[in-house]
């Protein structure tokens, strides 16, 4: 049976290695051409720095640049402040265009996003993608020992079980989805969708965001592998074939609830969010925070925002949409087509609707800080998540996790990951659904304080209690436990389902 210490870490795993597309760095050459390394700051970095530090782990990923990165100067700049290994993984300017934007993101992303008519099914790009994915193996294969777990993360590398079991490693192999899986008559679709099917089934374990993501999953192994039937009434249950045994679960990822609540209560953020409230006076802020990508609705969202201009009255005047995009794949045309799309309604919108002292709708499109966003977090009454289709949207818990006060309401798509978890106390909406969204705005809006604050707690304790720690000890517990119907890892609590 797994035992676990008060970090997560598992005695069993004698030292994980972690596989993604990019390093947890950020590289860039100075005027001299040396190196300047800016260690990176999210929330998966912060949950598994711990177990790598302390079990002496290594994270195996492409650097970020086309130059070649010297493995032992990687070593030296970074290792010292991460206190675990570093392996880059070298790709060429072809590799980064075909399997990165290419494979991944012209075919893996739309199509798992439910947005087939945007996929690019180019057969150079699988050949790329398998050529990478090999590579990564590679790498892997003349770093990691035997007992060694090997954790790969996301969908640019769901091959590299296959390529690992091809060379010969025999180690324990486990793969996180970030983005949704599709449902099977979507998959289909895809030309090569049986060699990745072959390809996740090499894995130990292969992990999900959300029930539905594992059981559309399923039901396509079932649907493709005759006589094959898994019980799927537990949380982590096994896909049994002639060839191996692999574990499927659902694991929610969550944020750095206490990380992000501290910072919400700085004192600069403080008051940098209650010049952004008074500034709006006696308007509420409705707060919407993207990346620019055609899966968040950014287009939708406005249209539904004009919608309840247009129907209800009471809300011209007193209501304030703050819509932040973070810029993304500019040089590639369909982005600067959504980016023009999404600025023309902000100009139609503001055109029609704007008032003496009363503008509807400031939008900004560049990168923020993460002190300001936190600061517009806290400033905002409203915030509005509606993407197409979304692994999970952490901008959802993040909203949450900043609002100390327990005073804001978060309008939240239906169709994204963390609505699973939020629906006690989000209002649940479709995003297509023009109407319906603009419904909820008003909802929000007249909303009493009472059910405000009620709403927010019930948000809050759930994002607490499933952190990105939780995360962590789930999806390590599943991949060392020798019987799923054992107990959980001391001091958390079994997910529900």
């Amino acid at each position: 049976m797994s035992q676990w210490n008060e970090q997560g870490n598992n005695p069993e795993i004698d030292r994980l290695v972690v596989v993604s597309n990019r390093l947890p760095i950020a590289l860039t050459k100075g005027r001299e051409g040396e190196w300047h390394v800016q260690l990176g700051s999210g929330g998966l970095v912060t949950a598994l720095t711990p177990i790598l530090r302390d079990r002496g782990g290594l994270w195996i990923g492409w650097p970020g640049t086309l130059e070649e990165v010297d493995p032992d100067e990687l070593a030296a700049m970074a290792g010292k402040d991460t206190g675990y290994a570093l392996k880059p993984v070298t790709l060429t300017a072809e590799e980064i265009n075909e399997y990165y934007f290419g494979f991944s993101n012209e075919i893996l992303w739309p199509l798992f996003h439910s947005l087939q008519s945007r996929c690019n099914f180019d057969p150079a790009y699988w050949a790329t993608y398998q050529a990478v994915n090999r590579k990564f193996a590679q790498v892997i294969a003349e770093n990691a020992r035997a007992t060694d777990y090997i954790w790969v993360h996301d969908y640019h590398l769901m091959l590299v079980a296959k390529e690992l079991r091809a060379i010969g490693v025999k180690c324990k192999v486990g793969f996180f989805l970030h983005i949704p899986f599709p449902p099977r008559d979507l998959f289909t679709i895809l030309p090569w969708r049986s060699h990745i099917l072959e390809a996740l089934l090499e894995y130990d374990l292969v992990g999900f965001q959300t029930m539905r993501d594992r059981n559309n999953f399923i039901h396509y192994v079932e649907g493709s592998i005759k006589g094959l039937h898994v019980d799927t009434r537990k949380q982590v249950c096994t896909i049994a074939t002639p060839q191996r045994q692999t574990k499927v679960g659902a694991f929610p990822i969550g944020i750095d609830f206490k990380e992000f609540a501290r910072q919400a209560a700085n004192k600069s953020i403080s008051e940098r969010a209650k010049q952004l409230h008074d500034a709006a006076a006696d308007r509420q802020v409705i707060l919407g925070v993207d990346r620019l990508d055609y899966s968040k609705g950014i287009p939708e969202r406005l249209r539904s925002f004009r919608n309840a201009l247009e129907r209800f009255d009471e809300l011209r005047g007193k209501v304030a949409l703050v819509q932040i995009v973070a810029p993304s794949r500019e040089d590639v045309s369909e982005y600067q087509v959504l980016k023009a799309e999404i600025e023309g309604l902000v100009g139609e919108i503001s055109g029609k609707f704007s008032q003496v002292g009363w503008t509807p709708i400031r939008y900004m499109f560049r990168n923020l800080e993460r002190d300001e966003v936190l600061a517009y977090y806290r400033a905002a009454d409203i915030a509005l998540v509606t993407p197409l289709r979304d692994g999970m949207n952490l901008v959802a818990k993040e909203y949450c996790a900043a609002n100390r006060d327990n005073d804001g309401v978060l309008i939240l798509s239906e169709f994204a990951g963390a609505a699973t978890q939020l629906r006690a106390g989000a209002l649940l909406v479709n995003p297509h659904d023009i109407e319906g969204v603009a419904n909820a705005i008003y909802q929000a809006y007249s909303m009493s304080p009472s059910e405000r604050q009620s709403r927010m707690r019930r948000l809050r304790q759930s994002v607490a209690k499933r952190d990105i720690f939780w995360w962590v000890n789930f999806f390590l517990w599943a991949a060392t436990t020798h019987s799923l119907d054992g107990p959980w890892p001391t001091g958390q609590s079994r997910p529900s389902r």
